[in-house]
């Protein structure tokens, strides 16, 4: 058989892909409409794949939008995909639909987040919650990561603070499992890094006690709330993400809108009293 030349990476991107989704030669194949044999071919370079065979490999291995462009390049072909400036013109429509999604979400707070948690819209009841919050932490471009787990941000007020910094960890490591992002991968370092007090021992955050975080998390029978100290009151709060379906830009396939539901009874009549 002739071999055939091909973009340095395709084949290696795509084998590492089916590695991830632990999905067999034979599997994809039979999801692709291809063959094993053909698949094989392609991974270790001795066959080149169309444009159209990228990406629907791409498409049943569910490759984020951004590494599908990368396929294509690898591939040598052009990227597929836009990416558009959340502040673009051409963007206008959506931003004032997620503005009013947000604003339609009052009392309860409500944020929405790029693909390396840079905030990049809010309603005024994330604002009132950041009370406390040291300024350097609230400068554009607001990192949730950062302002949730510094120890100059909410970190000092949240009860269960490793639980919910256990959560919030996994779920950046899930990220970088999928996307070869160094910037999210330095922020993983950096927020990971930051201290926690270890109640054990005696330890706290200045001007807090250790009984607060010696306080271990309410028990919500179906997810992990954040529980937090505001305004001398414990608030809880169950987050929930929901993302676009379909999307055709880069930009808006890594958006995240995050909403926090009140988890008891007392924090909702609280935030209906403070709406």
């Amino acid at each position: 058989m002739t071999t055939v030349a091909v973009a340095p990476g395709v084949g290696a991107l795509l084998r590492e892909w089916r590695d991830r989704r632990r999905i067999s030669q034979l599997e994809l194949a039979l999801r692709a409409d291809s063959s094993a044999r053909h698949i094989s071919f392609i991974e270790t370079g001795r066959s080149r794949p169309s444009e159209e065979m990228v990406l629907r490999l791409a498409d049943h291995l569910e490759v984020p939008m951004r590494e599908r462009n990368a396929l294509l390049v690898s591939a040598g072909y052009a990227p597929r995909f836009t990416e558009t400036a959340l502040d673009a013109p051409a963007m206008s429509t959506l931003r004032t639909a997620v503005e009013r999604l947000l604003r339609a979400y009052e009392p309860y707070p409500a944020l929405v987040v790029d693909g390396r948690y840079d905030i990049v819209g809010a309603n005024d009841s994330i604002a009132a919650l950041l009370g406390g919050v040291a300024p350097e932490l609230l400068r554009p471009p607001m990192n949730a990561m950062r302002i949730t787990l510094h120890p100059q941000g909410l970190a000092p007020r949240i009860r269960n603070l490793r639980e919910w910094r256990g959560h919030l960890l996994d779920q950046m490591e899930r990220q970088l499992a999928l996307l070869r992002s160094s910037s999210l991968r330095e922020l993983y370092e950096e927020v990971s890094a930051y201290p926690v007090p270890d109640p054990g021992r005696g330890e706290s955050w200045p001007g807090s006690g250790a009984e607060r975080m010696a306080a271990g998390p309410e028990h919500i029978p179906f997810a992990l709330p954040m529980v937090v100290e505001h305004d001398g009151r414990v608030l809880s709060f169950i987050s929930t993400i929901a993302t676009f379906n379909t999307p055709m830009d880069i930009t808006v396939s890594e958006l995240a809108i995050e909403t926090l539901l009140p988890a008891d009874p007392e924090t909702a009549a609280y935030l209906q009293r403070a709406g």
